[in-house]
């Protein structure tokens, strides 16, 4: 990462650690340089966090001149973006172990879209954890929101090479971005019904008899209402299930109108033995299989009662897709809107100057949301 001064450059100056991720993202995109102060000055362990640093490198790993300062004791960042270059990166980055690879997807795969060009990487950390989105629901849910967008499918992908959990990793996977000239408007408001249901059981360094007792549990809760349900498992051993035990769920419904609901959670806990070798009171600090599988079925109905085209976990994303369009009119439907998706709102009239203009739909908790494109395109992209 390149530390150096700024000279007499224009800031938008910023206070806080809130929203740090979509700050730096929307920095990038609209070619913003920021300063921002006062983060986390009044806690015990001020400045920057060990996943915020990882974050501004990768930015870095991706970018050519990128320009960073951080002060002495991490609460005061300026910040200036350099050109989108993306490319095949060689060399896996490595994530850390303080948040999960799911943290860094996002803003990677909507910096990816503009680069110049496609991007191919590998990243190592947290595959699943109970904080931040999944590989698994990135893989099945966010990939078919971006081909809503007309980002192309030859090219996109997302590939888990090895499970890792909390508290020490040793996930891995690739992603792949396709070219992308520039995003396409979209109207997206028929929820439509459910159809299907699909999922994944994942366990490591545990018993796959876990897997078998979340998804009877799930099935319990979703077969008396949908017929066509199929739960895979995914059971890792040795290096592909990376350094700590754990294991997790991850539910997806699919609608007749081509929407994708999630819900979905992992069970870990900080020892690094194998759970086999536990003695049995130690083997109760894992929440017991069944009560997971029928958790996370509820989840997934309450997702849908609320209706939307994406799940709450996705609002911000939706957002931000809808905003970095042509100048055109985007449409969309969520349900009760989440804090993220209120702050990501408001980030994206800070940085990009669109506004949402929103629409309680009296007869379901679901709002309708418009705006005009932000007008991102990608110049420098030559699609072969």
């Amino acid at each position: 990462m390149c530390l150096r001064r700024m000279g007499k450059t224009s800031y938008k100056r910023l206070k806080g650690s809130q929203s740090f991720r979509q700050r730096l993202l929307l920095a990038t995109l609209s070619s913003t340089p920021i300063l921002i102060e006062d983060i986390r000055a009044d806690e015990t362990w001020p400045g920057l966090r060990s996943h915020e640093i990882l974050l501004l490198r990768l930015f870095d790993t991706i970018c050519d001149d990128c320009l960073v300062e951080i002060n002495e004791t991490g609460t005061k960042l300026k910040y200036k973006p350099g050109t989108i270059m993306g490319g095949r990166q060689h060399r896996a980055y490595d994530c850390g172990v303080s948040r999960s690879i799911g943290y860094f997807l996002e803003p990677l795969i909507l910096l990816g879209l503009f680069a110049k060009e496609p991007i191919t990487i590998r990243l190592k950390g947290i595959t699943n954890d109970s904080r931040d989105p999944s590989v698994d629901t990135f893989k099945y849910v966010v990939l078919p929101i971006l081909r809503r967008f007309e980002v192309a499918s030859e090219g996109l992908d997302l590939k888990i090479e090895s499970r890792g959990l909390p508290p020490s990793g040793g996930g891995e996977v690739i992603l792949s971005l396709p070219v992308v000239q520039s995003l396409t408007a979209v109207n997206w408001t028929d929820e439509g019904f459910v159809k299907r249901i699909r999922g994944i059981t994942f366990s490591a360094r545990v018993s796959a008899q876990f897997e078998n007792s979340m998804i009877k549990a799930a099935r319990g809760i979703i077969n008396p209402l949908v017929s066509d349900v199929h739960i895979f498992s995914d059971h890792r051993s040795g290096p592909q299930a990376g350094n700590s035990p754990g294991y997790g769920i991850s539910l997806v419904a699919e609608t007749t109108s081509g929407c994708f609901i999630s819900a979905e959670t992992a069970v870990s806990h900080a020892r690094a033995e194998d759970v086999s070798s536990l003695a049995d009171d130690e083997k109760m600090d894992l929440m017991p299989p069944e009560v997971i599988g029928e958790g996370i079925a509820n989840d997934l109905l309450g997702e849908i009662t609320q209706g939307g085209v994406v799940d709450s976990t996705y609002q911000g994303l939706l957002f931000l897709l809808c905003a970095l369009c042509p100048q055109d009119i985007s449409k969309v439907r969520v349900g009760k809107l989440s804090q993220h998706g209120v702050e990501t709102l408001r980030n994206i009239k800070d940085f990009l100057d669109v506004k949402f203009i929103l629409k309680p739909d009296p007869k379901t908790p679901s709002v309708f949301l418009q705006c005009i494109g932000y007008g991102m395109k990608n110049l420098s992209r030559k699609i072969s």
